[in-house]
């Protein structure tokens, strides 16, 4: 199999991690429209967050299952045939939305975000592991985080375009809820194209020979187990985030802007993290120093100039936006290309950022909630790579466990929601600020059990 086969199917499959990103931050958009929609509090808003994400558990655990009885399914339907069902069952929980939203019925949304969430965790198992093979394997956390980058572009166009679509171009004064059919009418169908495309498009074949093994043998190691509570802390606190953005700008004391407006910001937490992986997938990469400096600046650039061209937020507020974009790009520096260092440095910095917005005000508060977006960046594709390191014939069991720690952001942002409901909003994003505390343990911890030369 040559490179370019191989730089062809990357880029194939960089439309899958483009198109999950963008559909995952419209529920950002969602939470709001359908707790205004139906006079929610926090906690009912946040099952919109649990249903989705807690699919992934869900899917996930009836794959490992299974795999532990019948030998992982992959291998028998294939990479590529994995991907179309994923596709398939991903367009279905689109078109879902329009009966929820003909009928005006609460439950009918989750179910048809349950159903995408399915979709997706078929995608996300086939795709993470497809990525890394398609390659050295000592690039591979390089190329997951260049994946990556491209899934945080589609979380970065999704609060402009698709909050665009929802509250002004479909929206109708009076109609509530229907602003939502065409939008997810138009993500399935993009999603059923795309299973014809993949359907007949030519993608190489591997297969895993490693032997699957009864038992929770994985969990003996300490980069695992410690590893699947460092993601269940991660995607927790990042989609927690994410959720409450909004509702955060909107509070009188931080910024008071309106949902329609408050999205515009939104852009600036997930394109963060799409600055971010872009200069991880360098960071980690086998360039030299003087080549990586510059194309990671020159990323940063472009990226940023990407975000504020969609935002359409003045320059002049946007300036400590850049100040922390500095930040980043000099712990990178100091995290001189080490996963379990450089992921420990942006955990501390992340937990200080969040504990900046719980305390403070105004739009330095605002911005600081924000920039958490740029040190999250990194953080799943190194927890991942450190925590399979060494895992041999359990590493297909490892994997499994990991995606089941999506559960996180299924469960973190319903917790925040109800301490929410009960201490205010700005209180309770406490609960990321533990979550970071975690993951700077875990990555400080983790060279105690070799894992800190993973690339």
């Amino acid at each position: 199999m040559t490179q370019k086969n191989h730089n062809a199917s990357l880029f194939v499959l960089t439309i899958l991690f483009f198109l999950w990103g963008f559909l995952t931050c419209m529920n950002d958009i969602l939470i709001p429209y359908l707790k205004e929609l139906f006079v929610l509090k926090y906690w009912q808003a946040m099952l919109i967050q649990f249903c989705f994400f807690g699919a992934y558990f869900i899917g996930s655990l009836v794959y490992f299952l299974v795999s532990l009885k019948r030998g992982d399914p992959i291998n028998s339907i294939g990479y590529k045939n994995g991907i179309v069902i994923g596709l398939v069952v991903s367009g279905l929980g689109c078109f879902m939305f329009y009966p929820a939203a003909q009928f005006k019925v609460y439950g009918l949304f989750l179910s048809a975000l349950f159903i995408l969430g399915l979709g997706f965790t078929l995608l996300q198992i086939v795709a993470n592991p497809y990525v890394s093979i398609l390659g050295k394997p000592e690039t591979a956390s390089s190329r997951l985080n260049m994946s990556q980058a491209f899934n945080s572009l589609g979380t970065t166009i999704a609060p402009i375009f698709g909050g665009y679509l929802i509250y002004e171009f479909f929206f109708v004064e009076g109609s509530e809820g229907e602003s939502t059919k065409v939008p997810y009418l138009i993500f399935g169908a993009i999603f059923m194209l795309l299973a014809l495309v993949f359907r007949f498009v030519e993608l190489p074949k591997f297969q895993n020979k490693d032997a699957i093994v009864k038992g929770m043998g994985a969990l003996r190691f300490p980069n695992l187990s410690l590893g699947t509570i460092a993601i269940f802390t991660y995607v927790g606190a990042e989609v927690a985030i994410g959720s409450f953005l909004i509702n955060f700008i909107g509070l009188e004391h931080i910024m008071g802007l309106d949902e329609a407006v408050g999205k515009n910001f939104l852009a600036y937490y997930w394109g963060g993290t799409m600055i971010g992986r872009f200069s991880g997938a360098l960071s980690l990469s086998s360039l030299d120093k003087a080549k990586k400096h510059t194309l990671m600046a020159v990323l940063t650039v472009l990226s940023f100039a990407l975000i504020y061209a969609i935002s359409g937020v003045a320059f002049r507020t946007v300036m400590p936006y850049m100040a922390i974009i500095g930040l980043n790009f000099l712990v990178f520096l100091i995290g001189k290309s080490i996963p379990s260092r450089t992921l420990a440095l942006f955990a501390m910095v992340s937990a200080g950022l969040v504990l900046f917005a719980i305390t403070g005000l105004g739009s330095m508060a605002m911005w600081a909630l924000i920039g958490v977006g740029i040190f999250n960046s990194i953080m799943w594709s190194n927890i991942f790579t450190i925590a399979i390191k060494g895992l041999g014939k359990y590493t297909s069991q490892g994997s499994s466990l990991l995606v089941m720690a999506i559960l996180g952001a299924a469960l973190v942002p319903l917790f925040q929601g109800i301490l929410a409901d009960t201490i205010g909003l700005q209180s309770s994003f406490v609960v990321p600020f533990v979550c970071y505390l975690y993951i700077v343990f875990y990555g400080f911890y983790s060279p105690k059990f070799g894992a800190s030369e993973v690339e």
